[in-house]
């Protein structure tokens, strides 16, 4: 087949759907059924480009459909797949094109096994792999680990999706957190209280961003995030989606454990160095411990596992501190953001919500810029932990809710973070607190240019105690207009913006929260974002604090051979170790681990377990 890309067509060229999909909770009874493609045209100008008659393409394929917006007249943006009548015919019409940066052949985009798991798999005690966490990078990871006959086992600190979603609730709308079943633990991980995006930047030459999309539409995702630009499924979709998911492994021979967590490893010396030989695991509904033996665990932690964090340091287990960012989440009305990215054309059925990438280089020489943009969603409650409060965004697949939201972040380096002892008990408690802070500050005096590998989390805690006292104490969130932000003065009173965040917000002044260096960059960003997209910077716009986790606060390195550079058997993956930002990257990253772990199996010469 041939791909032909940049083929460009008048939005008015374009069937309109008749409908959009129902808001939630009832969006998940039926799916939008997507307008065709305007084929006949398409066919045209794939011909057209090739030099053929149309009759001469047998058939033809949309891969991907964006909108270039930068223009009055909107134009959508198509790259196809074509056959011709023989393949000889399209050998001959690559060649003829083999300079022409928009037409190649169509790569294969297949997913296939490395390799397959022997007979009898699994038998001996502790030959079977662990993946530890069932977000996305988890649950891929733990899918072809099945698919290749690996029968994984899958420990989870979070309870099943539909009860965390009822816990998740209850945070929401009484106030009352369940520290292991939230936004940020669970099944389906952060992602699944989310928008949903499925696009990333990240660099995929093997296509395996396709095998996590298909594998999405056969477990119940909408057909059309195949093709879109920017797919999104949206939170009450993907409950779905994962359950399918989910059911799969276990039909494969897979085994989840929900409501365990990881609470040690076992490491035992080898003349090569350290070895991972098991896991320390709690029932958290029994409060019973056991060990389950393994030599290969995936660490899928997501960037919230915080005690986990702390326990793979005291084990030696090698970490970095790594950059991140902090700020707020900014809400204004769609229909804002809207005219300003589609003009004319804003409230078109095709077009949907409009979305928005923002960046500025603040004076100061801070980095800020928008991040997980929501259109037509909401400001979530995100806090995993007692007395803390964190903001995130959120939206439903028809994106039809009153706010568009995005993070407004601010970069940091961990040159930024709390070295004094007082902020690492206040982290880290009385117990543990001092010695991590003298490791800490010996580290600075050592190394000055290197930080102690939980210094951010040092941070990020401290911003949100602060946040949820200033809030009230009560998970509320500090909040505060645009307006009145830009003039430094405290807000009393809301105006046209009403702030979608629940438990609700409490007005007053965020520099009450944040650090002055990111309150001083976003003031200076603020103008430059309005005339960037018109309304930006409105007086009513609402501002919540804390955003902080927008990545992981460290890094869990790993080799070439995807194990941890110190700990033979440990594979750091997904946002908790830094190897992916988002559903559609950390789904990715769980293939490539279960990839290689696979491959270490099979090449693996067990020893007797100790």
């Amino acid at each position: 087949m041939i791909r032909i890309s940049e083929l460009k067509l008048p939005l008015t060229a374009l069937p309109v759907e008749s409908r959009r999909a129902a808001d939630a909770p009832h969006e998940t009874d039926a799916d939008r059924v997507p307008p065709p493609h305007p084929e006949d045209a398409l066919r045209q100008k794939a011909a057209q480009a090739l030099g053929l008659d149309p009759t001469e393409l047998i058939s033809l394929n949309v891969f991907k459909r964006s909108f270039d917006a930068r223009k009055a007249d909107i134009l959508a943006v198509f790259i196809v797949d074509v056959q011709l009548k023989d393949t000889q015919q399209e050998r001959l019409v690559l060649a003829q094109h083999a300079d022409h940066p928009h037409i190649q052949a169509t790569p294969d985009m297949d997913w296939t096994a490395p390799c397959h798991a022997p007979a009898h798999f699994g038998e001996q005690e502790g030959e079977r792999p662990v993946v530890v966490g069932f977000g996305p990078c988890g649950m891929f990871a733990a899918l072809v680990l099945a698919q290749m006959g690996f029968k994984p086992i899958v420990i989870e600190r979070g309870t099943t999706v539909r009860q965390r979603t009822k816990d998740t609730w209850n945070l929401w709308r009484k106030k009352v957190l369940n520290a292991e079943s939230n936004v940020q633990f669970g099944e389906g991980g952060a992602g699944t209280f989310s928008d949903g995006k499925l696009y990333s930047q990240i660099k995929d030459p093997r296509h395996l961003g396709r095998k996590v999309m298909n594998e999405f539409v056969q477990a119940g995702a909408p057909a059309e995030i195949l093709y879109a630009a920017h797919p999104h499924i949206g939170t009450f979709k993907l409950v779905k989606v994962v359950e399918h998911l989910r059911a799969q492994i276990i039909a494969l021979g897979g085994e989840i454990l929900f409501e365990h967590r990881v609470t040690d490893v076992q490491i035992t010396p080898t003349p090569q160095g350290r070895q991972l030989t098991g896991l320390q695991v709690l029932d958290l509904r029994s409060g019973q411990s056991s060990l389950v033996r393994t030599r290969h665990a995936v660490l899928a932690l997501g960037h919230s596992a915080r005690d986990t964090f702390a326990m793979l340091h005291e084990r030696g287990v090698f970490m970095q501190a790594k950059a991140f960012s902090i700020g707020v989440r900014i809400e204004h009305p769609q229909s804002v953001i809207d005219q300003a990215r589609w003009g004319r054309h804003a409230g078109h059925p095709l077009l949907g919500a409009a979305d928005y990438k923002l960046v500025h280089h603040a004076q100061n020489g801070r980095a800020v810029y928008s991040f997980c943009m929501c259109p037509g969603g909401t400001v979530v409650a995100a806090t995993s932990e007692h007395g803390r409060v964190v903001t995130n965004g959120m939206s439903q697949y028809s994106r039809n809710e009153r706010n568009a939201n995005a993070g407004l972040v601010v970069a940091i380096e961990p040159s930024d973070f709390p070295l004094d002892t007082s902020a690492w008990i206040a982290a880290f408690g009385e117990n543990t607190g001092p010695a991590l802070a003298q490791e800490a500050m010996q580290l600075a005096a050592q190394q000055p240019k290197q930080s102690h590998p939980l210094a951010g989390i040092v941070l990020q805690r401290q911003l949100e105690s602060l946040a949820f006292a200033v809030g009230g104490g009560a998970y509320e969130a500090p909040g505060q207009l645009v307006g009145d932000f830009m003039a430094q003065r405290p807000s009393t009173q809301l105006g046209s913006v009403v702030p979608s965040y629940k438990p609700g917000i409490r007005l007053g002044d965020l520099s009450d929260v944040l650090p002055p260096y990111a309150i001083e960059a976003m003031r200076e960003a603020l103008p430059v974002f309005g005339r960037k997209i018109k309304g930006f910077d409105m007086h009513d716009a609402v501002m919540t604090g804390v955003e902080t986790r927008t990545s992981s606060p460290l890094k869990i390195s790993r080799g070439e051979d995807f194990q941890s550079l110190n700990t033979q058997g440990l594979y750091p993956a997904g946002e908790g170790a830094s190897y992916a930002g988002g559903i559609l990257s950390a789904g990715v990253d769980g293939i490539k681990v279960g990839e290689a772990l696979a491959r270490s199996l099979m090449h693996h010469t067990e020893s007797p377990m100790q």
